[in-house]
């Protein structure tokens, strides 16, 4: 019996060692943990010194405006100026019909000199005008002034000399028309009237621009009313433009 038990000591002892060589210990190897990727964050292409600023930058304050220096003398340019007159005429050959008759020169000269810091210093030189050019629709017209009532033939230039001007603003800003009153003298074939002229000008961009009229009567000057035995009569009532451009 005891023989026994000894026996089956043996064959567990024995089964226990082959159980321990069949199931070989694994080595507690720590198991390696994916390592999360970190997104990098994205690179703005502008740095902090390039980007704009959404809201605009206010001022409280109004840009100051430039003040035109003065004073500055200006010269009426021939060719984009010019005189003209109108006055009525009835055709007695015509059944009394009326014609508003017109003659352009563009032979004018003059000056003028703006003062800008003190505009009631500002002045108009001596205007020149041949108004042996005047040219209208009728050549027979044209010639019938030159030699026998204008006589402009003879003397070719008439001239104002201004010698007034009223309504003369304190100051003026560039853009601004104004209007104006110039009284002066107006000689036509020898003979002196004063005139005045009704003026309304602006000054922009390096130029005087503007226009000048006035009313008178052909008596005054020794030259009218024009009357051609049964063909036509004129008024005596003249109306007189002047649209100039002048530059430094």
């Amino acid at each position: 019996m005891k023989l026994i038990f000894t026996i089956l000591i043996g064959i567990a002892l024995l089964l226990s060692a082959c159980s321990g060589q069949a199931n070989p210990s694994i080595p507690n190897t720590p198991t390696s943990q994916p390592v999360p990727t970190q997104l990098a964050e994205p690179t703005s292409l502008l740095t902090e010194t390039e980007i704009p600023d959404p809201s605009p930058t206010t001022s409280s304050e109004s840009p100051p405006v430039p003040t035109i220096a003065g004073p500055i003398t200006l010269q009426i340019i021939p060719g984009e100026s010019q005189v003209s007159y109108e006055v009525g005429e009835v055709f007695l050959n015509q059944n009394n019909s009326f014609n508003l008759a017109k003659g352009i020169t563009s032979r004018v000269s003059g000056d003028v000199t703006i003062d800008f810091q003190n505009p009631p210093n500002s002045k108009i030189g001596e205007i020149q005008v041949d108004i042996s050019q005047f040219q209208s629709d009728s050549p027979r017209r044209d010639n019938a002034l030159r030699d026998r009532f204008l006589e402009s033939a003879r003397f070719p230039i008439a001239t104002f000399v201004p010698r007034e001007i009223q309504a003369l603003p304190e100051s003026y800003q560039e853009g601004q028309p104004i209007n104006l009153k110039v009284t002066g003298d107006l000689t036509v074939r020898e003979v002196t009237k004063p005139v005045t002229f009704d003026v309304t000008l602006q000054y922009q961009g390096n130029t005087l621009t503007g226009e000048a009229s006035t009313t008178i009567l052909m008596s005054d000057f020794q030259v009218g009313p024009i009357s051609i035995a049964g063909i036509l009569n004129t008024e005596d009532e003249v109306k007189l433009i002047f649209n100039f451009v002048a530059r430094p």
